[in-house]
């Protein structure tokens, strides 16, 4: 065994060979070193072990086909594409919207160019960079005023350090609600430096619990969409209008937390109601803070509008530098926003999230069929392959109680588990994620584009041929 570790190359003899000549043209020789240090480590447990046994040369091959190996592996993207197959439109976990063509256009444009983003090419001077997105903000929102950070629980947390710092908001208990990855009001109202007044109970709140808990030290009415539950039966909730009208006789500003962020109706598209931002401010509303990766399709940020009053100070807090919100995004989300100038049907067709939200279950089931056909018999009967009728979701929040009629391709793999099968799937070139449901994989259609069909299949394909 002894002899066998002696028989491991040196650093200075790996470094070498020629392979490693030509990785010294184009890396780092620390980076270089370091690898082939863990390699050879590696190889002296395993010799150590009794694992295995090498001549000199067969382990200084094994170094060098592992240091290729590993050089080549840390340089591919850890993020990179999905074809998500769930059936949860805005998927958090995948990335929620994707990105309209123009608004991919617009980000790749200031991506490979310098852009004025605060420089006011009208007078040479510096400029503020909330202007390339605020007018288009303001009139889709009936809004005064507007400004954007990078999440919505960002700008949560920067009104009410604005607004309410060491002081207190008042929010119905029925609304502290949590979010993914553990995003609750009363965390983020305790981080933004101000106090929480709950008031009413989880399933009944009235005006006069608001009333009641009004005084001197209160800085802010929170009201907060409970866009991922809801609580039904023996239920009593205050209305916008009569906050509002509380909120105005005691000279509180009403801020509500819309969470998701729907700037047209959705009953346009036969879709059910969500609050619309603009319906929320003509009630009476001084500031909503939303979301512009959900509903409303653009990139991760988060949308304050309201009353010029109230925005302005959130502007000038030291807090907007850190949650501000750079050039690409700024870009992607001005590109989202003017595509709601557009006819509705105009817009249903060149807004990903909408199309798929919209499309006919009949086009789905059309999707689902032209897959199976594309798969070599011997797949299909391998797989079992089936289409049935599934049940797609939005998703992040939006509508939690409403599911979109759908279909999906149904696999129940002959030759391993669906565990695995479903992993070979994930792994593959095409990266395809599914959902395991009574120990079949569902792949939903309504979720995968008709471009993505041809490497579905292949994926498919390969991961049958890896299973026999």
């Amino acid at each position: 065994m002894t002899e066998n570790v002696k028989n491991l190359p040196s650093v200075d003899q790996v470094l070498q060979l020629p392979t490693t000549v030509v990785l010294l043209q184009r890396y780092r020789r620390q980076y270089l070193v370091q690898e082939v240090r863990s390699i050879v480590d590696g190889l002296r447990a395993e010799l150590r072990a009794g694992v295995s046994a090498a001549t000199r040369e067969q382990l200084l091959a094994r170094v060098e086909g592992q240091l290729v190996a590993r050089v080549e592996g840390s340089q591919a993207a850890s993020l990179h594409r999905v074809i998500n197959a769930t059936g949860v439109i805005l998927h958090t976990g995948l990335g929620r919207a994707p990105l309209a063509a123009a608004a991919l256009q617009a980000l790749t444009a200031a991506a490979e160019n310098y852009c004025n983003l605060e420089f006011d090419l009208g007078t040479g001077e510096r400029g503020s960079r909330v202007t390339h997105v605020e007018e288009r903000i303001c009139a889709a929102a009936h809004a005064e005023a507007a400004a954007v950070v990078n999440n919505n629980a960002a700008a949560v947390l920067l009104v009410l350090n604005t607004l309410a710092r060491e002081r207190e908001v008042i929010v119905s208990r029925g609304e502290l609600v949590e979010i993914g990855g553990s995003f609750r009001i009363p965390d983020i109202i305790g981080a933004s430096g101000a106090r929480l007044c709950e008031v009413g109970t989880t399933n009944r709140t009235h005006l006069r619990d608001y009333a009641d808990a009004v005084g001197a030290h209160t800085a802010v009415i929170l009201v907060a969409h409970p866009s991922n539950y809801r609580v039904q039966g023996f239920t009593a909730q205050v209305e916008l209008a009569d906050l509002v009208a509380l909120s105005r006789r005691v000279e509180v500003p009403l801020v509500y937390d819309l969470g998701g962020g729907v700037l047209d109706d959705l009953r346009h598209w036969e879709l059910p109601h969500e609050p619309v931002v603009r319906q929320q401010l003509e009630l009476g509303a001084d500031l909503v803070t939303f979301s512009g990766d959900k509903v409303l399709g653009g990139p991760q940020s988060g949308i304050i509008a309201g009353r010029r009053q109230y925005v302005e100070p959130v502007r000038s807090n030291p807090l907007m530098r850190a949650l501000r919100c750079d050039k690409l995004i700024l870009a992607a989300l001005e590109a989202t926003l003017r595509l709601f100038d557009l006819a509705p049907e105009v817009l249903r067709q060149v807004h990903p999230v909408l199309r798929m939200m919209t499309e006919t279950v009949e086009a789905v089931e059309q999707r689902a069929v032209r897959l199976v056909r594309a798969l070599p018999q011997t797949v299909q009967e391998e797989l079992a392959v089936q289409v049935e009728v599934s049940a797609a979701e939005f998703g992040s929040g939006a509508l939690p109680l409403e599911e979109l009629p759908s279909r999906a391709v149904v696999l129940q793999p002959r030759s391993c588990r669906v565990e695995d099968f479903s992993r070979r799937l994930r792994l593959s070139s095409a990266a395809v994620v599914g959902r395991i449901h009574r120990e079949r994989l569902w792949l939903d259609m309504r979720t995968v584009r008709d471009d993505e069909l041809d490497a579905v299949g292949a994926a498919l394909v390969g991961a049958v041929e890896e299973a026999r």
